[in-house]
């Protein structure tokens, strides 16, 4: 069985005109505009988080025939700003992710880190191993390399990039630097005026 592609059918929020895009399993589609032009409302509209009109698919399964939460497991968005609930970091994951953790930079111990210690950037990278735990079926990218220095960018990328490449899933990642866009976009929308405009 093929992994499913990510649809969004006529999908618009009060930001942004309708969009009716497909994103392919195992590519990478980067989003950019201006701060407040909407893409992190984009996502969470694609996330059934945000009010919006039209819908998303996954394959041939429309958002508004699953439950919000088996959706949002599915359809896995990792917002700029992680929550974080329980005391330690290994209660978050659903299943180990020891490739995931090294991969980011983290040993064997991380789990039983508090939450309480970690620094913007560990949250950042950890709130991608917690993601991939879940086994999505796509991801929501929220500028996951933010708050990181440009070595451990590039090594979050590459990790990340291999990651959607071998489990053959669809993301769309917001990002602001062209020359991570360069980097690790199949395809580069742009969000002007109320519009998505592919660059």
């Amino acid at each position: 069985m093929n992994p499913p592609s990510l649809l969004l059918d006529s999908l618009a929020t009060e930001l942004l005109e309708p969009v009716s895009l497909e994103l392919p399993p195992g590519t990478v589609t980067c989003l950019s505009g201006a701060s407040g032009s909407g893409k992190t409302r984009l996502l969470r509209a694609i996330a059934d988080l945000e009010p919006h009109r039209g819908t998303a698919r996954l394959g041939e399964r429309a958002q508004e025939d699953m439950r919000a939460h088996d959706w949002r497991r599915k359809v896995m968005l990792v917002p700029a700003e992680s929550a974080w609930w329980c005391e330690t970091v290994g209660e978050h994951l659903q299943e180990p992710q020891p490739e995931a953790l090294a991969a980011l930079g983290f040993g064997d111990e991380v789990g039983e880190w508090s939450v309480d210690r970690l620094s913007s950037g560990e949250k950042q990278r950890l709130a991608l191993a917690r993601a991939v735990s879940f086994s999505p079926a796509a991801l929501l990218l929220d500028e996951p390399t933010a708050n990181l220095d440009p070595d451990t960018t590039r090594a979050t990328e590459q990790w990340l990039v291999r990651y959607i490449r071998e489990h053959r899933i669809p993301a769309l990642w917001v990002a602001h630097d062209q020359e991570q866009i360069r980097r690790v976009a199949d395809r580069h929308y742009h969000i002007a005026g109320g519009r998505l405009e592919e660059s």
